[in-house]
């Protein structure tokens, strides 16, 4: 039996998710680690740990990301540059404030990643917005919301194609 059997390059291609964060009442946490498990392709069936099989990401409306308790005020963030001294903090607040909350999504995403050669080839696929306003509108295949579609067949341009096609 062949050892290539479903990876082609159709099993390889990505897709692009759309997420709502402001209309998802999922906290912080919960949606990085679901938009971690997509930038890594583990829920595709050909996914394997050493290979870069994951799919797009767009998160828009991080304004309105939701975080649990007091995190908001209590929860800091460090960066250092080696300098003896140089360790600096800021808040989850301050940073939504100077950065918004697509960087603070970003840093979340990037926690849950596997800390290799392909994190950052992963991290460049999320692409996140303070609004509901993005580039990539004619990319988009699946929605991650409640009421728009979940696959290309329920698209209504998909789903006239098909009932066209059924009654020829």
């Amino acid at each position: 039996m062949s050892q290539v059997i479903g990876q082609t390059k159709l099993a390889y291609s990505r897709t692009w998710h759309l997420l709502d964060v402001g209309a998802d009442a999922r906290s912080l946490g919960r949606l990085a680690s679901q938009i971690a498990i997509v930038l890594m392709g583990k829920h595709k069936p050909i996914w394997d740990p050493s290979t870069d099989c994951g799919d797009y990401v767009v998160a828009v409306g991080c304004h309105d990301l939701y975080t649990t308790g007091k995190k908001r005020f209590q929860k800091k963030y460090y960066r250092h540059n080696t300098r003896p001294g140089s360790l600096k903090e800021i808040t989850m607040d301050r940073m939504f404030a100077k950065w918004g909350g697509a960087e603070v999504l970003r840093r979340a995403v990037s926690g849950m990643l596997p800390k290799n050669r392909l994190r950052e080839k992963r991290l460049a696929r999320l692409k996140a917005f303070e609004g509901l306003a993005h580039p990539y509108k004619e990319n988009l295949i699946r929605w991650s919301t409640a009421t728009a579609p979940s696959t290309i067949a329920q698209v209504p341009e998909i789903r006239s194609t098909f009932a066209n096609a059924k009654m020829e």
